[in-house]
C-alpha cells in the first residue's frame, strides 16, 4: 500500500501536465513499474490523444509484462477512431496489476474498464489518492457530472477585504510572486471571465507571460451584454454550461463578475491572494444573494495556504454534495 500511494503520486504529478489542455478528455496521468523502477509514464496529450495509458505503454514496451500499473482514472472500456481502448491495451501488454485512483463516470466506461481488466485476470485495486485524483480531474468530471466546466474564482485582495481602491485602481494589490502564480493558474484553464467593468477599464490581455507558456493562453470571455471583436460573450455565466471543449473556466474580473458567478453558485473553486496593505474604503464585492449570515458559513472549505512572496494564498472548495453516479 504504501509502494501504491507513491506510485500514484508520480501518476498524478504527471496528469498535472496535462490540465487545460485535453478537453473533453480528463488528464489522466500513468506510471508502470517493474521491479521496484519506472519502465514507462505517460500522460494525456493536447486534444485528448494518445492517452495517458497508451503512452506509457509504448514507452514500457516488453517491460510492461508482469508489472504493476498506477493510473488515475480507470481505463477506458470503448474503442474510438482516435484510438483503441486502454483496457484492451493494457491486456494485451500482459500487465499483472492495475491500480486505479477514480472510477470513470462517462457512461462509455463507468466500470466497463475495470471489469474487463478484471475478467482477464488482472488484479485492479480502486480508490487510491482518489480524493487528490477528484481535485486534479475536477474539471472533467464537473463537465461528466454537473454539466458544466469547473469554475474557479480568483480575488486578490488587501487584508482589509478590497479588491481595489475605491477610484477602481487596482495594479497592483500583489506582489510579482502572487501574480506570477496567477499566471500559471491562467495556463492551467481552457478559458478565463472577466466583466465589461474590467475590459473597459483595463483592456486585459490575460494572455500568459511565464517563459515557456506562452501558448497555454486560455481564451478569452467577456461577461457582457454586448459582444467585442476577439471575445466570446458569455449573457450570463450558465453560459459556460455551452462552451465546447472547456472544462476549466478562470474567472478574473472584477467585483461585478465575481459577484455573478457567486449569485449562480457556480464556483467550486476559490483563490485568495492577499497583500499585505490596507486600503480603506475600497471596491469589496457587491451584493451575492445572501439573506441570513448562518447562510454563509459552512459553503467552503480551506485545502491549501501558502506564502507567495510577501503576500498569502489561500485555496478553498466549495463544500456540495456528491453528484448523482460520482464514484471513488
Amino acid at each position: 500500500m504504501i509502494d501504491d500511494h507513491r506510485w500514484m503520486g508520480a501518476a498524478l504529478a504527471l496528469g498535472d501536465r496535462g490540465r487545460g489542455r485535453t478537453a473533453p478528455n480528463p488528464n489522466v496521468g500513468c506510471v508502470i513499474v517493474s521491479d521496484g523502477r519506472v519502465v514507462g509514464r505517460g500522460w494525456t496529450q493536447p486534444g485528448g490523444r494518445p492517452h495517458a495509458e497508451a503512452m506509457a505503454l509504448a514507452e514500457a514496451g516488453e517491460k510492461a509484462r508482469g508489472a504493476s500499473v498506477s493510473v488515475t482514472l480507470e481505463p477506458c472500456a470503448h474503442v474510438s477512431p482516435r484510438g483503441p481502448a486502454c483496457s484492451d491495451l493494457l491486456q494485451l501488454a500482459g500487465v499483472a496489476r492495475v491500480v486505479v485512483a477514480l472510477g470513470d463516470p462517462d457512461m462509455r466506461t463507468n466500470g466497463a474498464g475495470i471489469a474487463r481488466l478484471r475478467d482477464a485476470g488482472i488484479t485492479v485495486e480502486v480508490g487510491v489518492r482518489a480524493d487528490e485524483a477528484r481535485r486534479a480531474m475536477a474539471g472533467f468530471l464537473a463537465r461528466r457530472l454537473l454539466a458544466r466546466p469547473q469554475v474557479t474564482l480568483k480575488l486578490a485582495l488587501s487584508l482589509d477585504g478590497a479588491m481595489a481602491l475605491a477610484s477602481g485602481q487596482s495594479v497592483w494589490i500583489t506582489g510579482p510572486e502572487a501574480r506570477a502564480h496567477a499566471h500559471l493558474e491562467r495556463a492551467r484553464h481552457e478559458a478565463i471571465v472577466v466583466g465589461r467593468g474590467t475590459f473597459e477599464a483595463d483592456a486585459p490581455t490575460l494572455d500568459v507571460r511565464l517563459a515557456g507558456l506562452e501558448a497555454r493562453s486560455p481564451r478569452r470571455l467577456l461577461l457582457s451584454r454586448t459582444e467585442a471583436d476577439g471575445w466570446t460573450r458569455l449573457a450570463a455565466p450558465a453560459d459556460i454550461a455551452t462552451l465546447d471543449s472547456v472544462d476549466h473556466v478562470l474567472v478574473e474580473g472584477g467585483p461585478a463578475a465575481a459577484a455573478a458567478f457567486l449569485s449562480a453558485d457556480l464556483v467550486d473553486r476559490l483563490l485568495l491572494y492577499r497583500a499585505p496593505i490596507l486600503i480603506g474604503g475600497g471596491r469589496t464585492l457587491p451584493d451575492i444573494g445572501l439573506t441570513d449570515l448562518a447562510d454563509a458559513h459552512g459553503r467552503w472549505c480551506l485545502i491549501d495556504s501558502r506564502s507567495l512572496g510577501s503576500d498569502r494564498l489561500e485555496v478553498y472548495e466549495r463544500v456540495r454534495e456528491p453528484a448523482p453516479g460520482e464514484r471513488g
